[in-house]
């Protein structure tokens, strides 16, 4: 579905509220209830929001919402760890885009770059990169996911296997305490895992939501990547196991973010 802005909006305060009720969100939009109501319904509709009595709240469960909804949540966060991940990576370099709303973000920051040779399972990256004519896509052979363009399967990790590049754009749909970085889909977290051995250097990209939600597989450790994008890391832990595995955390809601991505360059 496409988001209308109060809908955006309604979605941004649930992500950071954990619910929102009706009445509260009538009195905050200067709306009648009914069109909150309605608002709410299509959101849940959409596996946007779960509806409860009175209300909805975010999702924070293992299941996984929606393609379109997913690249709804924190946009505005999404396009600016695109453009930070961008920063990093120079002209002339070769790289692997995995799967995800986030490395989408990065590959749209990087259609200004020249001489690129990049490498995905993403068939939405492909697809917009393939018209700028300084940069070579290769795209993975495979099972082509339904709900994402995803290319995912043992010929897409045989594929992946043939390459070692400069550097990999990864994402993760959920970031546990413990460090571990988490998807929901075993046929995925293969490419992603035969990216992070065939690459130099490993930029993962998840916005804040990720720390609110899990999912059942395994992908790697945070210790495993080189630098860490978001838009701002809420869990201490994880800040604390970047700085003693020396993994360059990158938050671009602080205001020298860009002085920070500019000098992994």
């Amino acid at each position: 579905m496409h988001l209308t802005d109060r809908q955006a909006r309604i979605v941004e305060v649930a992500r950071m509220t954990g619910r929102v009720l009706v009445e509260d969100l009538a009195t905050q939009f200067s709306v009648t209830p009914q069109t909150i109501r309605k608002d709410l319904n299509d959101l849940c509709e959409a596996d946007v929001l779960n509806r409860i009595h009175g209300g909805a709240t975010f999702p924070r469960s293992i299941e996984n919402m929606r393609y379109e909804a997913r690249r709804q949540i924190a946009a505005v966060e999404k396009q600016a760890i695109g453009e930070a991940a961008a920063a990093l990576i120079p002209d002339g370099a070769s790289l692997f885009i995995n799967i995800g709303t986030t490395t989408e973000a990065v590959g749209e920051a990087l259609a200004a770059h020249k001489d690129l040779m990049v490498i995905t399972n993403n068939i939405n990256v492909a697809n917009r990169l393939r018209v700028v004519d300084d940069i070579e896509v290769v795209i993975a052979g495979g099972v082509v996911r339904q709900s994402d363009g995803g290319i995912v399967g043992e010929a897409a990790v045989d594929f992946i296997r043939q390459f070692k590049v400069d550097y990999a754009v990864i994402g993760a749909s959920a970031i546990d305490h413990d460090g571990a970085l988490l998807d929901y889909d075993f046929r995925e977290v293969k490419v992603a895992q035969a990216i992070i051995a065939n690459a130099r250097h490993v930029i993962l990209v998840a916005d804040s939501t990720k720390f609110e939600r899990t999912a059942p597989v395994r992908i790697a450790q945070i210790s495993q990547v080189h630098t860490f994008i978001t838009d701002a890391c809420q869990s201490e832990l994880i800040r604390d196991l970047c700085h003693e595995t020396n993994v360059a955390l990158i938050e671009t809601a602080t205001a020298d973010a860009a002085t920070h991505a500019s000098s992994f360059v």
